[in-house]
């Protein structure tokens, strides 16, 4: 049976590849020659084809357009121009499958069909895979510089109910930054982002934003990230998040991986302070182009080493937590994980909260290593006031040195890594 391929080629190259297509004896046909993105993606979508041959310029086209045909199914031969050297780089940041010259006879169209065929024949064809691998050899998707070890991603998650999320991450990230070199702090809440108010940063220009729509654009570096996250403290960065919920489609999951993966490699320790739905827009999946609110939290867990998993001390939150990390089982995400309980206070779990807390976790969810973080609203106050974190703030606080033991458990599960390139912002 004829594999179908949709070409989207400008100029003059399209042609020429149209014959080679149809001189494959019956294996491969045109089923479509698309005149825009859009043509190709709903061609894609309806299952019209199986390859999709793009060129590089093509009006629209970026990470989340090749995302889209990749979950549709279709392995993407990307079509560029041998002079402009740095349209094949953004090509292969998209995460195309095969990158070709265009060709100008038929030798180089028959070149390029063979390609696509190896590709499609490959086991990590579109469908069996999650993530798209250049045929040449070259650095991967988002790749942007050589790293001798990749630094550790650490996402901060709770159900909803507000446990302490972000005090949790934002303390989390300093105790790592000061005990374990550079660490990059991502708020990449699409329901209440507010790690910018917590640590006093103004946040008009959201920088994962910024770097989310750089990652679409193939143009994520490290220098850029670096740029995008001021140094608020030594060793530790802020990548600030949206201030406004309703800019959650600015932080779509396909550019925010290669965010966490660009990430690796300016820091030792990236901590992600996550939003607390882990619902996957059912409603939506009709619709593979529609943009999912909850698929930054999925790509931070997805992505993290380990997950740092806060509930809070009462009975309405222990029974959130206890169902949180059934979800998360569910899901497969997380399963490396540290429990965090915060606020643990005898005025809502009785005289002796500790074991009333230990208790439960280890009777209804197996959790018997939890930390408990003491309520110390004074210092907690004290510090969110000011806008620094606990250790500058309140270094003796009792919330402090619980998350404290948190940064070392977080350190002691992940090995710790090390030969993080130093990347400095001019």
């Amino acid at each position: 049976m004829s594999v179908g391929v949709l070409c989207a080629v400008r100029g003059t190259a399209e042609s020429i590849i149209v014959q080679a297509v149809e001189g494959t004896n019956g294996r491969l046909s045109v089923t479509r020659r698309c005149a825009d993105l859009t043509e190709l993606l709903a061609a894609a979508e309806a299952g019209l084809g199986r390859i999709a041959v793009v060129s590089v310029d093509l009006d629209l086209l970026d990470r989340e357009s090749v995302d889209v045909l990749h979950r549709s199914g279709v392995t993407v031969v990307g079509v560029g121009d041998p002079s402009r050297p740095w349209l094949a780089d953004r090509l292969r940041a998209y995460g195309v499958d095969v990158l070709a010259d265009a060709p100008h006879d038929e030798a180089g169209a028959g070149d390029l069909v063979q390609g696509a065929l190896a590709a499609l024949d490959s086991p990590h064809a579109p469908g069996s895979r999650p993530a798209a691998v250049p045929d040449d050899g070259g650095p991967g998707p988002a790749s942007v510089a050589p790293r001798d070890v990749d630094g550790a991603v650490v996402a901060v998650w709770g159900p909803t109910g507000a446990p302490g999320r972000t005090t949790v991450a934002v303390n989390l990230a300093a105790e790592l930054a000061a005990s374990s070199g550079t660490t990059l702090l991502v708020d990449a809440d699409t329901y209440g982002g507010s790690v910018a108010q917590v640590v006093g940063l103004l946040d008009e220009a959201p920088g994962l934003a910024a770097a989310a729509r750089a990652a679409a654009q193939g143009t994520l570096d490290l220098h850029q990230l670096a740029r995008l996250a001021p140094v608020l403290a030594p060793d530790l960065r802020v990548l600030s998040g949206v201030s406004r919920a309703d800019r959650w489609p600015e932080l779509p999951a396909s550019s925010l991986d290669v965010v966490w993966s660009v990430a690796r490699g300016l820091a030792r320790w990236t901590v992600v302070d996550c939003g607390f739905c882990l619902e996957s827009d059912e409603v939506l999946t009709f619709d593979t182009r529609a943009p999912q609110r909850n698929g930054a939290t999925i790509s931070a867990l997805e992505a993290a080493d380990v997950v740092v998993v806060v509930g809070a001390a009462d009975p309405v939150g222990i029974q959130r937590l206890v169902r949180g990390l059934g979800e998360l089982t569910d899901l497969g995400l997380g399963s490396t994980r540290v429990v965090v309980v915060n606020r643990v206070r005898a005025s809502v779990a009785g005289p002796r909260p500790g074991e009333a807390v230990a208790g439960a976790l280890a009777r209804y969810a197996g959790v018997t290593d939890a930390h408990l973080v003491p309520d110390d609203r004074p210092a907690l106050d004290a510090a969110l006031l000011e806008a620094r974190t606990l250790r500058e703030a309140v270094p003796g606080s009792p919330a402090r040195r619980a998350l404290a033991g948190v940064a070392a458990r977080v350190h002691a599960t992940v090995r710790a890594p090390v030969g993080v390139r130093e990347v400095v912002a001019h």
